[in-house]
């Protein structure tokens, strides 16, 4: 279902914006402005090719091959030339949201003006978006400069009818069949078209956009699996004060402490050393210094989100039309601020999933639990419990760190040494989708194994956002104390929970928003 119809005009776009059209397809349209700037930019670079000097882009060939003067009757040929021997991605299709995002951002640039790109090619990129057409762009191809090539190629390959694309049914054909089953014409590409169709960062900064609001959600996740871990070993919520963390006054620290503060709100197991069989004058790094590992995070996400704006805003591509009529050469296209903000999270990410398994195993260990029966089994010896569960976190974790290791630091020239140093954006963005997809699975065992040890915490009673967390998970399917059963259901069953935000509302359910 479309979730409204974005506009599209010279100024950018908002991450909310390319998430309704990834995620939600919604529908495009092009507004008045863009259409306009379109036209006049176009002028300019059919003025240029009419002259007889050489103009990158328009007149010339690409790469290291820039040097050769291309004749106007080989100049549409040339466009169609640098699609198709552009478009040699290799391995598995991306996922349909990451390509419907570098759809999009791609009409973006075009729609600033700068590219030179004739407004009907604007329009075919917009039509083939709403018919819900989208390319089969493989995993492999792009360095990250000139931005993300071979990605590019493949989506402006469908557009002249060419190659293979998915339709809205799922179903992979030839993509001029699905352009003519929508009554959607190929384009004729005309001079400058097709490289301003294939250079930019637009892959690695849809990538980026998605992944900025899917670890929003997983911090606040984080937050409550936090807390609730806290409660089942009888911590202590006095860390949480915010006069503690106004002396130290990271927003991110303040913003999590502030969360865990707010779930713990009303709870009966809290600050329970006096009781304990081991007292203790401080919980474990794990558990008081949660809000400062999450909250550092959060800091890495607000700077990531700033970086994203600011490529949201921007046209990228080269060469590009500029407001005087000059059409100049540039390096925009380099993707380094979006790699290193890549880089950055899945770092940021592999630290909170450490922590959160580190709390995980506290909770199964008899001998650091404070009271909760080994590994949270039914009958310890004939039952294993939540062992192997934590093996499972533990084997996450541990491909966390190999994925926070930065794609960015490396470069590996191309073209002849003409592209002698590259972003590798778009690698990084890839690793940290799956470190995302890993961070939930993560999560979704320290819930698990936290909202067993709290019922088994009889006798006391949990706060109230912590039992509405419980209720829903347990509403959900995923199963409480017990004999052992098969686990993995429970686990993906949890996972889902968490991923699509079910736990956030549960919690918010009673304590309103959170951060």
């Amino acid at each position: 279902m479309n979730m409204h119809t974005v506009v599209v005009g010279t100024a950018g776009t908002t991450a909310e914006d390319v998430i309704a059209v990834a995620r939600g397809r919604a529908k495009v349209q092009l507004d008045g402005s863009a259409l306009d700037a379109l036209a006049a930019a176009r002028e300019i670079v059919d003025a240029l090719a009419a002259k007889p000097e050489p103009v990158y882009g328009v007149s010339t060939g690409f790469g290291a091959l820039a040097t050769r003067h291309i004749s106007p009757d080989l100049r549409a040929q040339l466009q169609r030339n640098i699609v198709r021997s552009h478009a040699a991605g290799m391995g598995p299709a991306v996922e349909r949201d990451v390509v419907r995002a570098l759809m999009f951002l791609r009409l973006k640039t075009v729609a600033s003006g700068h590219t030179g790109v004739r407004p009907e090619v604007a329009q075919t990129m917009a039509d083939v978006l709403n018919a819900g057409i989208t390319p089969v762009v493989h995993e492999f191809g792009s360095l990250g400069c000139s931005g993300d090539l071979a990605p590019l190629s493949h989506c402006a390959l469908t557009l002249m009818g060419e190659g293979d694309a998915e339709g809205p049914d799922g179903v992979v054909r030839p993509a001029g069949e699905l352009l003519a089953a929508h009554g959607i014409v190929p384009v004729e590409l005309r001079e400058k078209e097709g490289l301003a169709l294939l250079n930019g960062t637009d892959g690695m900064l849809g990538m980026l956009v998605m992944a900025l609001a899917d670890l929003h959600r997983l911090y606040t996740s984080a937050d409550i699996t936090a807390a609730l871990s806290l409660e089942a070993l009888l911590g202590t919520a006095k860390v949480l004060a915010p006069e503690l963390h106004a002396i130290r006054p990271h927003p991110g620290q303040g913003a999590s402490a502030d969360n865990m503060l707010r779930v713990l709100a009303g709870s009966g197991l809290t600050g329970h050393f006096q009781e304990d069989a081991a007292p203790r004058v401080q919980d474990a790094y794990s558990v008081r210094c949660a809000p400062q590992v999450a909250g550092a995070g959060r800091d890495t996400l607000g700077y990531a989100r700033l970086v994203a704006d600011r490529e949201l805003a921007a046209a990228v591509d080269n060469p590009v039309v500029l407001a005087d009529g000059r059409v100049e050469s540039n390096g925009n296209f380099h993707g380094a601020p979006v790699a290193y903000v890549l880089d950055f999270l899945a770092i940021a990410a592999a630290d909170l999933g450490s922590i959160a398994e580190r709390r995980t195993d506290r909770l199964l260990d008899k001998n650091r639990s404070h009271g909760l029966p080994p590994f949270l089994a039914g009958d310890p010896g004939v039952d294993s419990g939540l062992m192997i569960a934590q093996y499972t976190q533990a084997a996450l974790v541990s491909e966390m760190k190999r994925l926070a290791v930065p794609a960015s630091v490396d470069s590996i020239p191309s073209s002849a040494m003409q592209e002698d140093h590259v972003s590798m954006g778009w690698s990084a963005a890839r690793k940290l989708r799956t470190a995302v997809d890993n961070l939930s699975r993560i999560i979704a065992v320290e819930l698990y194994a936290a909202t067993r040890a709290i019922e088994l915490r009889t006798g006391l009673t949990p706060a109230p956002a912590s039992q509405a967390a419980i209720d829903a998970l347990r509403a959900a399917g995923v199963a409480g104390p017990g004999p052992d059963r098969f686990l993995a259901p429970d686990l993906a069953a949890a996972d889902a929970f968490v991923r699509e935000g079910q736990l956030v509302a549960a919690v918010e359910a009673v304590t309103g928003p959170l951060a």
